[in-house]
């Protein structure tokens, strides 16, 4: 089995982990603040993640290089985080997916002022049009717009910032920094506002908590892997296939049913990211690839998932 075919596997393995790791998520917010969740699934994830940390034997220290952009970095994925879980919480799941498949077009114009690129004409239309699908999916004027609408739009402009950063500074700071400096802060914010939202939980969703953050580190250890064994043109493209598993676990779940709108503004946000993925493919824009090298995931949930361990490539000793 070649590493391109392995790679997508492993990408849609992760990218179903993912969304599992969200059913967790949407059940957890109907009962309990998005601040709570976000404290303790961080709290159980923690463990997990320094048991990972042990392992690198490389000299170093946790001080950032770039210590303004990682501080921009963390505080993007903090609202991230809370904005992505109030989402999942309040809206139908296949809905908040649409919504967040926008972030590789919002990468794409942010790459122009923060990476220096250039958006050519079809690209610049390219974006436009998956902008387009989210007005679809969102039907301002007809549809009453909530506070998880605006999270979900707030998560994916968090998502792209993360991103974006990652992509600027990722081959100069160490991987340690980039995973726990949004952790950390994740649980000193959290953990501030946790005695005006705190509810006691049940063994059994302390549980799901648990699920969630082995869930979480299953699926970035999996697209990690996947970006070192495969092309990111037929890795991150996989990230779509959320939409299939959200309309699964919606129904089943939650008897969620996407409406046509929903539908159509997915597919053309999706025709859109696809249409600019394959023009970076052709054209090898630049050795940032703002679209191809970022997941869609970047700082959604328990352990940060803007594919820290891709950003070691240019290091010495990395494969």
């Amino acid at each position: 089995m070649g590493g391109n075919l392995r790679g997508g596997l492993l990408a849609l393995a992760a990218f179903g982990t993912y969304s599992t790791h969200d059913v967790a998520v949407k059940y957890l917010g109907g009962h309990y603040a998005a601040f709570q969740i976000v404290f303790f699934s961080t709290l159980l994830s923690l463990p997990l993640v320094v048991v990972m940390l042990m392992r690198d034997r490389r000299a170093g220290t946790l001080i950032p290089n770039h210590p303004w952009w990682t501080a921009l970095r963390v505080a993007a994925s903090v609202f991230t985080s809370v904005s992505a879980f109030y989402g999942f919480a309040t809206l139908p799941l296949a809905q908040v997916y649409a919504i967040l498949f926008a972030t590789p077009l919002l990468i794409t114009l942010l790459a122009i002022p923060i990476l220096g690129e250039r958006v050519r004409l079809r690209r610049g239309i390219a974006v436009g049009v998956g902008l387009a699908g989210v007005m679809i999916v969102l039907r301002p004027g007809s549809a009453e717009l909530g506070l998880g609408h605006l999270a979900v739009l707030t998560a994916a402009c968090g998502s792209a910032i993360a991103a974006i950063v990652m992509r600027k500074i990722g081959t100069e700071e160490r991987s340690e920094v980039l995973l726990l400096y949004p952790m950390i802060a994740n649980l000193a914010v959290m953990g501030t506002l946790m005695p005006f939202v705190y509810r006691p939980m049940p063994l059994e969703d302390l549980g799901a908590l648990a699920v969630m953050a082995v869930l979480g580190l299953i699926g970035n250890l999996l697209a990690i892997y996947a970006y070192r064994i495969a092309e990111a043109g037929v890795v991150a493209p996989m990230q779509y296939s959320q939409i299939l598993w959200a309309t699964a676990y919606g129904l089943l779940f939650f008897e969620e049913v996407p409406d046509v709108f929903t539908a159509i503004g997915a597919a053309v946000i999706i025709a859109s990211g696809l249409y600019i993925l394959s023009r970076e493919g052709r054209a090898r824009a630049s050795e940032t690839r703002p679209i191809s090298g970022s997941q869609v995931r970047a700082g959604i949930g328990t352990v940060p998932k803007t594919g820290h361990g891709d950003s070691d490539r240019g290091r010495p000793g990395k494969p």
